[in-house]
């Protein structure tokens, strides 16, 4: 293989020749400044570092050898690569985006486009979740029918399709981030309808639990991925509106379950609830697959690349997003991943416990409503179901509140933080997440007020049943608004892994709505509705100055105790 020797005039007194297999010319000074040489001239040129190539070796060509002499080890060499030869590291062989307004890129897709993808992902998370409660205004009949009193085992049959919820997002994250993101929908969603049709056929009550955990663990797909998904596609100052509709489906959708189920459980069967959610599910599906586009940059820029290699012959494109990493290798780092988010980050430590906490009572509010409302006020399973809608208005005022007030105040957040960038002279930076948080304190005190106000209202039916519902309308308020800020503060931060941010917090979250209930009916039994539901409380108010130390010292937390190497 020919070489190509370029000669360069140097401003020294010397040249040198470098050869690291193909020959170059290296100028090299021979004062205190020859660390500091000059920056490639072209595109083509190149800087090497004697350090970092053992095998390079440096002829001199000199006029006077003692001046041909480099000041230091750690010199920077200037070198001219063979012509003609583009390197994979070449500006012009890394694939990215054709400018900001590149239509492939999903911010710049059609608001249509947006729309129905949203709207698909928003109505499967919606689904998804009613399948935790549906099930539970049929406990007795399922009791009865399989012979069995235990009421640890009644609560646990309920709770395991959300520990379901805390094994899934563990595999769901990673493999959305290395195959994409549409994938991982299309596959849990049949399987969603496969183990929904299984729990209907169940002949006991162990293959019902298996069935109830695999229903679960798939059905945490849209959970995990559809935050990741929207940051896909919307910018972070008009994402709060988006979020705040996926996320009404986790908190909504249990709690419009049991309204349904009830009746439905009632009329036809505890079976018969399995076989709707697999009916709605499946058509949720079909039209997934016909409306879902992919949105996952890296995996588009990778096709890109691909096609262009193609088309080109040029094997040495490679994606902007390239991690540099074998699917193997990328699928460990990604299964770590929000564990080790988990394990480093303090601010996702922080949120993991908190969003556990209001999960967990939420749930927990789930498997004893129902009892309460039978047996204190003489609801049947079907009426005792509308109990629930308390809930469910308060967590539509959450969401109505948070829409529209966490977006309007990111926009003010930016526009203050650009204005003082330009008046210091300064190019304004990227938007930082830490004003998502303003609505936390609001929901953080209305979580316990609802909590001591159900409770008491609720107490041996001391009051009319409508003050303990409205009870619940203030805990579902303060617990949506809870949720939004902590998910869309994650969504913020971790925008590129914001799906494996989102699986840390839903495993903290769904072992606690998976376990608190089973402690929930023996804790009302010994100290009563009343002293139960402080208790709860008082943790609550604990966390309230948590919330603004958080709002405080966020940024800190977040940049100093950066997770590196995600």
């Amino acid at each position: 293989m020919s070489s190509h020797p370029t000669a360069v005039q140097a401003p020294a007194e010397s040249r040198t020749t470098l050869q690291t297999g193909d020959e170059a010319t290296l100028n090299v000074r021979g004062d205190d400044d020859a660390s500091r040489l000059r920056e490639p001239a072209s595109a083509d040129e190149k800087t090497v570092d004697i350090n970092e190539n053992p095998n390079t070796t440096i002829t001199q060509n000199d006029d006077d050898p003692e001046k041909a002499k480099p000041a230091s080890s750690s010199a920077t060499i200037s070198s001219q690569p063979m012509l003609g030869v583009k390197t994979p590291e070449d500006p012009e062989n890394i694939v990215g985006w054709d400018g900001p307004d590149d239509p492939e890129n999903p911010y710049n897709w059609p608001a249509w486009r947006k729309v129905a993808n949203c709207g698909a992902i928003s109505a499967l998370t919606f689904v998804t979740p009613l399948a935790s409660s549906m099930f539970a205004p049929g406990i007795p009949l399922l009791m009865r029918e399989f012979e069995s009193r235990s009421t640890t085992l009644a609560s646990f049959v309920v709770s395991v399709f959300v520990l379901g919820f805390a094994a899934g997002p563990l595999l769901c994250a990673p493999l959305s981030e290395i195959y994409g993101r549409l994938p991982v929908y299309h596959i849990c969603n049949v399987l969603f309808v496969i183990f929904n049709i299984a729990c209907a056929l169940a002949p006991n009550m162990s293959a019902l639990i298996v069935f109830r955990f695999l229903a679960g663990a798939v059905g945490s797909a849209p959970l995990t991925i559809g935050g990741g998904t929207i940051a896909d596609m919307i910018v972070q100052e008009k994402r709060g509106g988006a979020m705040a509709v996926f996320s009404i489906g986790p908190l909504l959708g249990p709690i419009i379950g049991p309204v349904g189920g009830g009746f439905f459980a009632e009329a036809a069967g505890w079976r018969w609830v399995f076989w709707l959610l697999a009916i709605l599910s499946g058509i949720i599906s079909i039209v997934m697959f016909f409306v879902l586009r992919e949105s996952y940059a890296m995996i588009l820029l990778k096709r890109r690349t691909e096609r262009l290699r193609k088309e080109t012959g040029n094997q040495d494109l490679r994606s902007k997003l390239d991690p540099g990493l074998s699917p193997t290798d990328f699928f460990k780092r990604g299964i770590i991943r929000p564990l080790k988010m988990l394990a480093k980050s303090p601010i996702t430590q922080i949120f993991a416990v908190y969003i556990a906490i209001a999960y967990g009572y939420l749930y927990l509010m789930f498997t004893s409503i129902t009892q309460v409302f039978i047996q204190y006020y003489g609801f049947t399973p079907g009426t005792a179901g509308l109990a629930f809608l308390g809930l469910g208005v308060g967590s539509l005022l959450g969401l109505a509140f948070f829409a529209v007030f966490s977006d309007r105040w990111l926009k003010r957040k930016a526009a203050q933080e650009k204005a003082a960038a330009l008046a210091a002279g300064r190019e304004p930076g990227p938007l930082k997440p830490e004003p998502r948080l303003i609505t936390l304190p609001f929901g953080a005190i209305l979580l316990p007020a609802g909590l001591f106000w159900y409770g008491w209202a609720a107490n041996n039916g001391a009051t009319h049943w409508i003050v303990p519902i409205i009870g619940t309308a203030v805990v579902g308020l303060g617990n949506l608004v809870i949720f939004l800020a902590l998910q869309m503060y994650l969504v913020d931060a971790f925008a590129m892994y914001a799906a494996s941010a989102l699986a840390a917090n839903t495993v903290a979250r769904s072992i606690a709505g998976a376990f608190l209930p089973m402690a929930g009916l023996p804790m009302y039994e010994k100290l009563g509705l009343g002293w139960g539901n402080s208790l709860l409380a008082f943790v609550a108010i604990a966390m309230i100055p948590v919330s603004l130390l958080i709002i405080k010292y966020g940024e800190l937390l977040r940049t100093k105790y950066e997770v590196k190497n995600l």
